[in-house]
């Protein structure tokens, strides 16, 4: 830098968190700094300094720290799983049933970008039976996710020649990797990403078209 810069006053670099309810102040702390410091390296007290709430507030909500990761993780699952099934169960043509479960991840996953990377990044660090719960929770979302493509395929608007599980792991897997190689200051928005992701997913699920004999064969009688 050109200039040395002033000292930074005490609480200079601490966000603040957005007033509310005692619940929400801690979870919006919670997510900022186990974002930006890693869940192993941010104490309670650091999440109720920020929350501006006592130790006794946060154990009123949540009975660990892990809980609370736990917690906010669950709760968005519960939404989305919710709305998968709503889409599942809708009335249209299953093509459109998928582009829309597809776009209702991406759109899922640029609205939490924060909550989500923080659980991709500290899941395995997680034990107890309320991380096995989430656990089983998330294999009954792919599951879902996974019949609505084996669906399509009994349809014949999706290929067989892979099966419904890889393709259910294959898609879910690349969006929820994406905030290890987004940037948020690249060429594209995180939303454009996730369009054109879709767009691959649902090109890449068409069957191929039925070979059909070349003129020459077609044509020729027997020898």
């Amino acid at each position: 830098m050109a200039a040395a810069e002033p000292a930074a006053a005490p609480d200079a670099g601490r966000r603040r968190t957005p007033r509310g309810s005692a619940r929400r102040r801690i979870v919006a702390a919670a997510t900022d700094l186990f974002a930006r410091q890693g869940y192993e390296a941010t104490s309670v007290q650091e999440i109720v300094a920020a929350a501006e709430v006592t130790k006794g507030a946060l154990y009123h909500w949540f009975g660990s720290k892990s809980e609370l990761i736990t917690s906010i993780y669950r709760e968005l699952l519960a939404e989305q799983t919710q709305r998968l099934r709503e889409i599942a169960d809708g009335p249209g043509p299953i093509e459109e049933r998928l582009r829309a479960a597809a776009l209702d991840v991406v759109r899922h996953t640029a609205a939490h970008a924060a909550e989500l990377t923080v659980w991709a990044r500290s899941a395995h660090l997680l034990h107890g039976e309320q991380a096995e719960a989430t656990r089983r929770e998330r294999r009954r979302y792919h599951d879902l996710f996974r019949d609505l493509v084996h669906e399509g395929q009994q349809r014949g608007v999706v290929r067989t020649d892979v099966s419904a599980t890889v393709i259910t792991h294959t898609f879910l897997s690349a969006l929820g990797n994406t905030h290890t190689w987004f940037r948020p200051d690249g060429p594209l928005s995180f939303a454009e990403v996730g369009e054109q992701l879709v767009a691959l997913f649902i090109g890449g699920l068409r069957p191929e078209p039925a070979a059909r004999p070349s003129g020459d064969h077609a044509e020729a009688g027997p020898t």
